[in-house]
């Protein structure tokens, strides 16, 4: 039941309609977070190696990206969006989460996306295309599997009422965060070579400085700031991908 909530919460297929699942099993759904990924990557890398059949390369990264977009409903960049507003025009707590849960997108949300597919557009289109595809599966569940571990740092900087998907976390039970760490850590192996593990530590430094700049700013993390940190941490997956790719070759 927690598995099918996280897959229900996380993406917009129709996991629904499987079976009901209890309101109560999406306070857990963080633990399979980075099992969702699997989906999300697999599907995007499918999307990616059979779009490359017919298309160029460019449109291909495109088409992978868009499909992502499409299955999770624009989720974490909606999220990434509310961060940037957030955290670029509050000056205090009260003011950042005010704004954070402002449906409409300011100038900070906006700038903030175009970097961000720029900058995903970018790096995976400095890659050949079979490493591209081996880092999407990678990248995706193992950032979202790091992402993941916020709920276990810091306290949801809201009261439960004010959520705005009305579900506040529950921190993991050492079983759920095993099951976290090993889907995160699983898709690793689709790197073609070892050395490109070292693209990893970019991410845990990503995860660090954003959970401690939440810390210092909300005393906590919201549901956009999960969304933020996961986009952020792949990106810099990706980051550290390219630097090993532009070093040993």
């Amino acid at each position: 039941m927690r598995i099918l909530a996280a897959f229900i919460f996380f993406t917009r297929l129709p996991f629904w309609r499987i079976t009901s699942v209890p309101g109560d099993y999406f306070k857990n759904v963080v633990s399979g977070w980075a099992m969702t990924g699997w989906l999300t990557a697999g599907i995007s890398a499918a999307v990616l190696y059979s779009s490359a059949l017919v298309f160029p390369v460019s449109v291909a990264i495109l088409l992978a990206i868009i499909s992502r977009l499409l299955i999770t409903g624009c989720l974490h960049e909606d999220g990434l969006a509310d961060f940037f507003d957030g955290f670029g025009g509050g000056s205090d707590k009260q003011k950042i989460l005010s704004i954070m849960k402002d449906s409409h997108i300011g100038t900070y949300g906006v700038v903030g996306l175009v970097f961000y597919f720029l900058m995903l557009y970018t790096l995976l289109s400095s890659l050949p295309l079979d490493l591209a595809g081996c880092a999407i599966l990678a990248a995706d569940p193992f950032a979202k599997g790091v992402s993941s571990m916020i709920i276990n740092r810091l306290p949801y900087a809201r009261k439960e009422e004010d959520s705005k998907a009305k579900v506040v976390y529950s921190r993991m039970t050492p079983g759920e965060y095993l099951f976290s760490v090993v889907c995160g850590l699983f898709p690793l192996v689709w790197l073609p070579e070892i050395h490109y593990l070292w693209a990893t530590f970019p991410v845990l430094l990503c995860w660090y400085f954003l959970t401690s700049f939440m810390k210092k700013k909300i005393g906590g993390y919201t549901g956009d700031c999960c969304g933020a940190l996961t986009l952020l941490c792949e990106l810099s997956f990706y980051m550290g991908i390219v630097l090993v790719y532009s070093v040993t070759h």
